[in-house]
């Protein structure tokens, strides 16, 4: 199975190569970058890093892309073209965008995430438990910290920690809050608040709180290294071989929407 790598020489890009160089069941067969950027015309991974999309989505089966939303939205039409698959772990997308990728899904095959670590995704779930089991006689604060690079906030992941939550209790995003500040008044019960943290090189945390009388229940994940994506992100490029065109995420790649 050919993979092609969108942003290659980023941080993340390196590291899905990386990823793919470990599992050995996939071959790199095209490193995608920006015009202009250094990378271009260099070699990493055994690969000549071009600009040039539809040559990249030709030369693989699958595209990998955790880049920019305009980037993403490229690499998508390139692929819905050509008919490849598409891992997408691009953040900070707006509405509009995101519906072309649920628009693209009726054409092509799509893993679509916030978040590709499996830890973090056994989160969403053991939260969307929790909060079923809980109910509303508990206050959900949700907490994420990143490093001082990341330019997106709040990040995808803890939108979707704060959408399946709201699932769950039967609410919706109209209960959102971001912060707080000055004279907020009393908490309103139904109130879904998430707070961002930047600085250093978090990688990323998340933590889901439910705030009770007389207990409180946090549930959170640390990832220590963007190979915990990059090794999801793999496993989801995996799963896609032989796949019907439609939208699916990480909890149709880890099983989790049968438990």
């Amino acid at each position: 199975m050919k993979v092609a790598i969108a942003g290659a020489g980023g941080r993340m890009g390196r590291a899905l190569i990386e990823a793919l160089d470990n599992d050995g069941a996939l071959t790199l067969a095209a490193a995608l970058d920006a015009p202009g950027t250094a990378p271009i015309g260099g070699e990493i991974g055994g690969v000549r890093v071009t600009d040039d999309v539809d040559a990249a989505v030709k030369a693989c089966d699958v595209l990998v892309d955790f880049t920019r939303p305009q980037g993403t939205m490229k690499h998508l039409e390139a692929c819905v073209k050509q008919g490849r698959a598409m891992v997408i772990g691009t953040t900070g997308l707006s509405e509009a965008e995101t519906r072309k990728i649920h628009d693209a899904g009726k054409r092509i095959a799509i893993v679509f995430s916030p978040n590709f670590a499996v830890g973090v995704n056994v989160l969403f779930a053991a939260a969307a438990q929790a909060a079923a089991a809980l109910g509303d006689g508990y206050d959900v604060e949700i907490v994420e910290a990143h490093h001082r690079h990341k330019v997106d906030a709040p990040s995808g992941t803890a939108l979707k920690l704060a959408e399946v939550i709201a699932s769950a209790l039967k609410r919706n995003r109209k209960d959102f809050i971001f912060g707080r500040q000055g004279d907020t008044g009393e908490r309103p019960g139904k109130q879904i608040a998430i707070h961002a943290i930047r600085g250093g090189d978090i990688v990323g945390e998340h933590t889901a709180l439910f705030a009770g009388v007389g207990e409180r229940l946090e549930l959170t994940v640390r990832s220590q290294s963007r190979m915990t994506y990059a090794s999801g992100a793999v496993r989801a490029a995996k799963w896609l071989r032989g796949r019907p065109a439609g939208l699916y995420d990480m909890a149709d790649v880890l099983g989790l929407k049968r438990a």
